[in-house]
């Protein structure tokens, strides 16, 4: 038997910076969704653990003991093997939590093919501040504390996300650093959402009062504002913002026939980019 499992981009829609913890974490007020794309993962019985990786983008991801994927596996059981593949389609050093969502996908697959249950996500942020959201994937949810603190997103409409990373990864410790440095850590948390949003406007309108409290501190690592532009000149393109520590940006469009063809654009105007659509519902 084996196991297969879907481990979709992590968007931050909104990332607000609190505080910080005397430990060093910093404390977030996010609103994190997941478009219908990402890497892929299955999962084999073995007597040995071992993680092989493939796909567009397998160069540079390591597949020793320093991958997520493997320890998540450990996380799970110390004492079980099995034969892990992660067909990698989403850039790392990104920040659309593709380690962290291949993480949960390892965690979800094994929980499965071994029959144990899952574990809780105080137990499983200790692979990193994004991997208990990515657990709840595809729901969107609302993400606080570290990383650790989830609830369901209110009612959000359906749209298709565009997404465009310029090949330039972003040192998550670094764009804190550079936050820490240069700006406040302390800052407001997210507006009330109420219920929900009838429909993308609605979202925009709560959108545009929100903020990432990283955009900034990204720029000194990559060119965020070449690639939030390049988005927000497409048309039809209701919104655009960076995601997480960056360096991907995300635009926001009313379907699919509208964000294909922006993305159509940038790549032919950056064929250097790396550029994906997918749907948010």
């Amino acid at each position: 038997m084996s196991v297969e499992a879907f481990a979709p981009a992590k968007v931050n829609l909104t990332l607000h910076v609190t505080g910080r913890r005397a430990d060093g974490y910093h404390l977030l007020d996010s609103l994190v969704v997941f478009p219908d794309v990402g890497d892929r993962l299955s999962f084999a019985p073995s007597d040995d653990l071992s993680l092989e990786v493939c796909g567009p983008l397998a160069e540079g991801v390591p597949t020793d003991a320093s991958n997520l994927c493997l320890k998540a596996a450990k996380l799970l059981s110390s004492a079980k093997g099995a034969r892990i593949t992660l067909e990698k389609h989403l850039p790392h050093g990104a920040g659309i939590g593709g380690g962290s969502s291949d993480a949960a996908a390892t965690l979800r697959g094994l929980s499965e093919l071994w029959g144990i249950p899952m574990p809780a996500p105080a137990a499983a942020v200790s692979l990193g501040a994004d991997v208990p959201v990515c657990l709840a994937a595809p729901k969107a949810m609302v993400m606080r504390g570290i990383g650790e603190i989830l609830r369901p997103a209110p009612l959000l409409p359906t749209f298709s996300m565009l997404l465009v990373n310029p090949r330039v990864e972003t040192p998550t410790a670094g764009v804190f650093s550079a936050l820490a440095a240069n700006g406040r850590v302390d800052n407001p948390p997210m507006p009330g959402m109420s219920e929900g949003f009838a429909n993308l406007a609605d979202l925009v309108g709560w959108l545009r009062v929100t903020r990432n409290d990283l955009e900034a501190a990204a720029s000194e690592f990559a060119p965020i504002g070449d690639v939030k532009a390049a988005i927000t000149a497409q048309p039809d393109c209701a919104f655009a913002r960076m995601s997480g520590s960056g360096s991907t940006c995300f635009g926001l469009f009313e379907n699919a026939t509208s964000a294909d063809a922006a993305a159509s654009a940038i790549q032919r105007s950056h064929p250097e980019w790396w550029v994906a659509v997918g749907e948010v519902s």
